[in-house]
C-alpha cells in the first residue's frame, strides 16, 4: 500500500528528512565531500617507472606531516591506497572514492572541509626467487618497513586544500626520503650487518642480517677473558638491548611515572639499566640485539619460511657465528641465552624449541599465539570467519583484536584488516596479520603468502591453518607431537610469562602451553619440562614481566652455570 501526503506535510516530511540526512552525514561522512587526487612525480625526482603502492594522506592538523600522522590503527587520521604499476615520470594515478582507505573505507565518508594533504609512492622491489616465483615486495632499508617513512619513497610537499564535492587536487611528488643515518659505535654499543648467503640465495638478493652488540663492563680491558651471550629479538631497532641507554639521565623518574611503571611490570628504565650495567652491578654477558626484516615484515620469526627464506638456518648458522668470529663469546649452546618480548616472544621460544641443541635457555615474554586455537581471540582451525563469530552464536558478534587491561574493545579483528588492506595488497602491509601470514602461511599460486582468511570477508581457509600446524609454527601442538624426542633437550629451558589481561589476548594461548607442559609429569609422555610459565595480577597488560632486566640476567648467569656442569 502507498500512502501519499498532503502538499505541506510533504513539505515538513521533506524538511525532516534532510535534516535527519544532514545528521547522519556529520557522523558517517558526507558523501559530497568525495573527491579525486591526481598523484604524479617529475623526472627530476625519479627518471625511471615505479611498480608500488600510492597513497593520499588527510590531516586534520599539521602538527607532522601527514604521512606520519596515518598508519597507526588507534589513532590514524585518513589515508587511502592503491598499487601502481610502472608508473612513469610525468604519468598520473588517481585516488577517488573507490579506493580503499582507513579508518574511512573511502574518500566518499570524509567531511567536507580544511584538510592538509600528502601523497607518498612507496617503491617496491622485484624479486625473481629461487622457488620460481617472480613477485613484488618492499625491501626494507633498515627502517624496519614503515611504510610511509621508507628511504627511497617519494612524497609531495604538504598542501592545506578545502574537500568539498567540487575539489580535484594534483600532487606532484618532488621530494625522495632520504636513507637512514648510520649511528656510531661507542665503546659500549656496536653495530654490523653481514649479507646472508642462505636468505640471498632464497630471495635472489642480497638480504641482510644485524646485530646490536652491548659490552659488559670491562671488556677492552680485559682482551682474553669470554662471556656468555643473552640474545634479545623483538620489533625491528637500531636501540640497543635492554633499552641501555644514556639518552635523559639527567631527568630522574618522576614518582607518579615510577608508580605507574612498577603497575604495570617490574622492568626499569633504560637509564637505570644503564647505570647497572656500566657500573658491573650486573652479570657480566654480551647482549646482542638481532635485525632480521623481511620484504613482508619487519622481523622474519625467526625460523625457516616458505615466503620469508631460510632465516632460522641463517641466525644459528650465518649471524650467531659470526657475532662468535668478531666477539669474546663462549661459544657453546649452555652460554646462549635468549629473550624477548610480544614478536620476540614468540620468536625465542621457536628458536628454543627448533633448534634445542643451539640455546640455553629461553625467557619469552608475552608471546604471540602460542597455539592457534586462540590466534589471539579466535581458533583458525575451526572457526569459519576471523571477523565475526558465527559459529557460536545466533547473535553475530565482532570480534576484538584488542583490549583495554579492564575488557574494553579497541579494535575488531576486521578494522585491523582494514587497515593492512589499504596499506598494500597480497599480504604484503607490512602488518601484524600479513606479517604472521608471510612467516607461517603456504606460498600462493601467484606467489604471495596464501591468505589464512579473505581480507575483506574474514572467512578462514582451514587447508592454510592445517599446513601452518604442518609446518610447526603452532608451538604447542609442535612441541606435543614430538615431545618424547626433543622434550630431554629442552628440560629446564622454557620460560614464559604474561599479564593475565594481555592486550591482544595472548594470555590465551599461554594457558594452553603451560597445560601441555604441565602435562609432561607424566611419565609416560617423557622428561617433565622443568621450566616456569608466570602470570602477572590483576589486570595486567602487554608489556608485563616478573623481574627487572638485572634480576632477568641473574637468572641467566644460574642458568648458564648449570649448563657448564652437565654431562
Amino acid at each position: 500500500m502507498t500512502t501519499f501526503l498532503p502538499c505541506r506535510a510533504l513539505g515538513r516530511h521533506a524538511t525532516r528528512v534532510a535534516a535527519a540526512l544532514l545528521l547522519a552525514q556529520s557522523f558517517l561522512g558526507n558523501p559530497l565531500a568525495a573527491q579525486s587526487f591526481s598523484l604524479s612525480f617529475p623526472a627530476a625526482t625519479r627518471n625511471t617507472p615505479v611498480t608500488g603502492r600510492a597513497f593520499v594522506f588527510v590531516s586534520r592538523s599539521d602538527r607532522t606531516e601527514p604521512r606520519l600522522q596515518s598508519g597507526s590503527r588507534r589513532s590514524s587520521e585518513p589515508f587511502f591506497g592503491v598499487d601502481v604499476d610502472a608508473l612513469a615520470p610525468g604519468q598520473s594515478v588517481t585516488i577517488d572514492r573507490s579506493v580503499p582507505g582507513f579508518p574511512l573505507a573511502s574518500l566518499s565518508q570524509l567531511p567536507a572541509g580544511e584538510y592538509f594533504v600528502q601523497a607518498l609512492l612507496l617503491p617496491y622491489t622485484r624479486f625473481a626467487r629461487s622457488d620460481g616465483h617472480t613477485i613484488w615486495a618492499h625491501m626494507d632499508s633498515w627502517e624496519g618497513q614503515r611504510f610511509n617513512d621508507a628511504p627511497g619513497s617519494l612524497v609531495s610537499a604538504v598542501q592545506k586544500v578545502r574537500i568539498d564535492a567540487n575539489s580535484r587536487v594534483s600532487l606532484s611528488l618532488g621530494t625522495t626520503l632520504p636513507a637512514v643515518k648510520p649511528i656510531a659505535d661507542t665503546e659500549w654499543v656496536q653495530r654490523f650487518r653481514i649479507t646472508s648467503k642462505l636468505v640471498s640465495a632464497f630471495w635472489n638478493h642480497d638480504m641482510p642480517l644485524g646485530a646490536v652488540v652491548l659490552l659488559p663492563k670491562g671488556y677492552a680491558q680485559n682482551p682474553t677473558k669470554r662471556y656468555p651471550v643473552v640474545y634479545t629479538i623483538g620489533h625491528f631497532s637500531e636501540r640497543a638491548p635492554f633499552g641501555f641507554t644514556f639518552d635523559g639521565c639527567d631527568r630522574p623518574e618522576t614518582a607518579e611515572a615510577r608508580a605507574t611503571r612498577l603497575a604495570r611490570g617490574a622492568r626499569e628504565p633504560g637509564c637505570e639499566f644503564q647505570q647497572a650495567w656500566t657500573s658491573g652491578k650486573v652479570p657480566e654477558f654480551i647482549a646482542v640485539f638481532i635485525q632480521h626484516p623481511t620484504p613482508f615484515y619487519d622481523d622474519s620469526y625467526a625460523l625457516n619460511s616458505a615466503n620469508n627464506g631460510p632465516y632460522g638456518d641463517a641466525l644459528t648458522r650465518e649471524l650467531i657465528p659470526e657475532v662468535d668470529k668478531r666477539y669474546r663469546t663462549i661459544a657453546s649452546s649452555h652460554a646462549r641465552m635468549l629473550t624477548g618480548g610480544s614478536t620476540g616472544g614468540w620468536n625465542v621460544l621457536a628458536l628454543q624449541i627448533h633448534y634445542p641443541d643451539f640455546f640455553g635457555g629461553a625467557w619469552s615474554l608475552y608471546p604471540d599465539q602460542l597455539d592457534f586455537r586462540n590466534y589471539q581471540f579466535g581458533n583458525i582451525y575451526s572457526d569459519s570467519n576471523a571477523f565475526v563469530m558465527t559459529d557460536r552464536s545466533w547473535l553475530p558478534r565482532e570480534i576484538p583484536s584488542s583490549r583495554t587491561p579492564e575488557g574494553m574493545t579497541e579494535l575488531t579483528m576486521r578494522e585491523e584488516n582494514q587497515a593492512e588492506a589499504v596499506i598494500a595488497s597480497k599480504g604484503r602491509s607490512g602488518g601484524q596479520w600479513d606479517g604472521w601470514q608471510a612467516a607461517w602461511a603456504p606460498v600462493g599460486a601467484d606467489g604471495y603468502p596464501k591468505s589464512l582468511w579473505d581480507k575483506r570477508t574474514g572467512v578462514i581457509d582451514h587447508s592454510v591453518a592445517q599446513a601452518m600446524k604442518t609446518s610447526g609454527y603452532d608451538l604447542r601442538d609442535y612441541l606435543e607431537r614430538n615431545w618424547k624426542t626433543i622434550g630431554p633437550r629442552l628440560v629446564g629451558k622454557l620460560h614464559i610469562a604474561v599479564g593475565d589481561m594481555d592486550n591482544y589476548f595472548l594470555n590465551l594461548g599461554v594457558y594452553r602451553m603451560e597445560t601441555f607442559l604441565e602435562s609432561t609429569r607424566d611419565p609416560a609422555k617423557g622428561p617433565y619440562y622443568g621450566g616456569t610459565v608466570s602470570y602477572g595480577r590483576p589486570l595486567k597488560p602487554h608489556g608485563w614481566q616478573p623481574w627487572s632486566n638485572q634480576d632477568l640476567l641473574r637468572i641467566m648467569e644460574a642458568q648458564v652455570s648449570r649448563g657448564a656442569v652437565r654431562p
